[in-house]
């Protein structure tokens, strides 16, 4: 086999379709735009336009609110955890961050911190180090004999 001898599958490849080039190419004269109009033109985007009644998206009224200082924490279940433990991903002597925890694919993107979960079960004694953890998840570390630090941050002030 040599580059001169490679070829497509036959059918693989297709010439792109010429416009406007006569009527026996089938594309010809209007192009497929049909006649007249603001359609057969270019340039025309007229997505959510109601021919001059008020578009529906205008006529609704706006709902609910959106908080601009919500916290999005990355949520690690405990039942994760210790699937991670098991598999040697995470070492529990060492005190387990939210980095560690995001290198052991345990949590995926990282924006405002980590939050602990108490779903599943946790028997490795371990001591982690998050932005927030329910209080049943505080329990199952403790009871487990482990510990858990909630890092606390100054809140934002406004001035």
């Amino acid at each position: 086999m040599r580059l001169n001898q490679l070829a497509d599958n036959q059918g693989a490849t297709k010439n792109r379709m010429r416009v406007g080039r006569g009527i026996g190419s089938g594309k010809g004269k209007t192009s497929g735009a049909g006649q007249k109009g603001q359609k057969s033109r270019s340039g025309v985007a007229i997505k959510g336009f109601e021919g001059g009644q008020m578009a529906i998206h205008r006529r609704l009224p706006k709902r609910g609110f959106n908080n601009i200082f919500r916290k999005h924490f990355a949520v690690a279940n405990l039942g994760r955890v210790q699937a991670a433990i098991d598999a040697g991903k995470l070492n529990p002597k060492e005190t387990i961050t939210g980095a560690l925890l995001q290198e052991a694919g345990v949590v995926g993107k990282i924006v405002d911190g980590v939050r602990l979960l108490a779903k599943g079960e946790l028997k490795a004694k371990v001591t982690f180090e998050v932005s927030g953890a329910s209080k049943s998840a505080i329990e199952a570390v403790e009871k487990a004999g482990g510990k858990v630090i909630v890092l606390t941050t100054a809140p934002a002030t406004s001035e």
